[in-house]
């Protein structure tokens, strides 16, 4: 089991994302998420971490997966990745700052213009599969792609 989640919460073309005022990733736009605590599934501490950090009480998620990649020790790791279909009628104002960093609306295509530095390094590979399907994936990270799977 891995221990973090990051997680996307989608309404309508935008996703929630969060700029992040901490290492890791710091000043780079991402979803939300966290560590797992103990006694959580990944599903659970999804739910919470997106809770927390943005205010909005989300029932379940739209798609999901794990991303992997081997740590230069040689060791597997990886992070739960989870995105959220909000109601269309929620109002959820941004920017908001946040003790995480700046939450914002983001369209979709500004996430996954082929020209944005800003994103987190793998988002802009494993997202758009997130977005086109429902169920569960795998993504494996290796030399600069990423590799996926349904399962």
């Amino acid at each position: 089991m891995f221990k973090y989640t990051v997680c996307f919460v989608k309404k309508n073309n935008e996703i929630l994302m969060l700029n992040r005022e901490k290492a890791p990733i710091m000043g780079v736009w991402n979803g939300v998420g966290g560590k797992i605590e103990k006694g959580e599934t990944p599903d659970i501490g999804a739910l919470r971490e997106v809770l927390e950090e943005t205010g909005i009480e989300l029932k379940t998620f739209f798609s999901k997966g794990t991303v992997t990649w081997e740590t230069p020790e040689g060791e597997l790791d990886g992070i739960y990745v989870y995105l959220y279909e909000a109601d269309e009628h929620l109002i959820y104002e941004t920017p908001k700052k946040t003790r995480e960093g700046i939450l914002e609306w983001k369209s979709i295509d500004w996430i996954l213009h082929p020209h944005n530095l800003g994103i987190a390094e793998m988002v802009a590979q494993y997202l758009p599969v997130l977005l086109k399907k429902e169920g569960n994936y795998t993504f494996t990270y290796k030399n600069g792609q990423t590799y996926n799977s349904c399962f």
